[in-house]
């Protein structure tokens, strides 16, 4: 309810109280905060982006909020996704949320939907809402916001991390671009790694989730100039805002109806590919392994090689693995290293659960060099072998 009747918005006197210093900023003001009340919010996502927006939504005074999300808490979770504590690691994410938005705001409505948002409910799932604000980390779940968004005629706020940097836009906003102008076609799968592949600065996570919730109390609002035709980078080592400036793209193709986004993205094909690759490659089991390890025959007969990067070997190795990190053999300098390493012996490679080693024995392969990969890596190994390995 972007424009309610605010003459049917009552404010408690719980409300001025709590919301004073809102109420007395001009730009909000009485009708401002009404405005607030009458709003209905759609998160899709409550990890690292949704915990900090979510937080702020609530607190702004949002009358409903609903959020998609059907994973559980992991302990990995916590450096950044500050909505979830400790007593919730196992239990599903959206009751977490929902416990935490309601301990900030009792009145606020808090709709649950514990699914994984798909063609088939999108459209359903965000029509009741005002606008939408995306905080995935996928490209087939962004193409659907983005879509159900204009479809729907609802505004998009987006958000994205990695590593040491962030973006943040508002697309479908009065006539301004949609995600498909940023990224016409999605990248192609395994382009981009994932934040347990690269990792994340968890503080970044609440920078660029407070600029999302920003946007969308500022278009709830009407006020202010929203990042709508501009891409907010941010780059947290350097602490340096940067913009660039986004149009809509005069010939992109007009969406009419929802499609299998996964599809879309090449999904399937790549894990098809992946399958077969992997039927085609000789796999080992940690319990194998560890057989080998006692034996005495790494190092004798095989060489145990690991490509993860070197902070990852800094927390926790394999016994009598050797590290020549998968950049280096990607770059070439670390095929010569393992060529030498070998020296007639058979390879064994692992990573943290397999896809970085076995993208190595394909590099490798291609120089000739054939090699045994590690099912599961060593996380497989941390849970079926040795616990006091850490898992991270």
């Amino acid at each position: 309810m972007l424009n309610p009747n605010l003459d049917e918005i009552q404010l408690t006197n719980d409300d001025y109280a709590r919301y004073s210093r809102h109420i007395i900023l001009p730009e909000v003001g009485l009708d401002g905060q009404k405005k607030l009340k009458a709003a209905s919010v759609l998160c899709v996502g409550t990890g690292g982006l949704g915990s900090p927006l979510l937080l702020y939504l609530a607190a702004a005074g949002i009358g409903r909020i609903g959020i998609v999300d059907f994973d559980i808490v992991d302990s990995s979770n916590l450096h950044r996704q500050i909505i979830h504590g400790t007593s919730w690691v196992g239990k599903p994410k959206i009751e977490s949320a929902k416990q935490r938005i309601l301990e900030i705001n009792p009145t606020c409505q808090v709709d649950l939907y514990e699914t994984r948002l798909s063609s088939e409910n999108a459209l359903q799932i965000a029509e009741p809402y005002d606008l939408v604000i995306d905080g995935t980390d996928n490209f087939p779940t962004r193409y659907l916001v983005n879509d159900v968004c204009v479809l729907l005629n609802k505004p998009n706020v987006y958000g994205s991390i990695f590593r040491f940097e962030g973006q943040a836009t508002v697309f479908n906003y009065e006539g301004g671009p949609n995600y498909r102008d940023l990224y016409p076609e999605p990248p192609p799968p395994g382009l981009v790694p994932s934040c347990a592949e690269g990792g994340v600065l968890g503080v970044l996570c609440g920078i660029i989730g407070t600029i999302q919730a920003t946007e969308a109390v500022k278009i709830i609002l009407g006020q202010g100039n929203t990042l709508s035709g501009r891409l907010l980078l941010y780059n947290a080592l350097e602490m340096k805002f940067r913009e660039l400036k986004l149009r809509p793209n005069p010939v992109r193709p007009v969406i009419e109806k929802l499609v299998d986004y996964e599809e879309f993205c090449g999904i399937p094909q790549a894990k098809a590919a992946e399958e077969q690759e992997k039927a085609n490659m000789q796999e080992i089991t940690v319990q194998e392994l560890k057989q080998l390890i006692d034996s005495g025959a790494i190092g004798k007969d095989y060489v145990l090689l690991d490509v993860r990067n070197p902070n990852e070997y800094d927390i926790a190795q394999i016994p009598g693995a050797v590290l020549i990190p998968l950049p280096d053999i990607e770059n070439g300098s670390g095929v010569e290293q393992v060529k030498d390493l070998l020296n007639g012996h058979k390879l064994i490679a692992h990573c943290k659960m397999g896809g970085r080693s076995a993208k190595a024995i394909g590099i490798l392969k291609s120089a000739g060099i054939d090699g045994i990969n590690l099912k599961g890596g060593i996380t497989a190994w941390s849970r079926e072998v040795d616990p006091s390995v850490p898992e991270y």
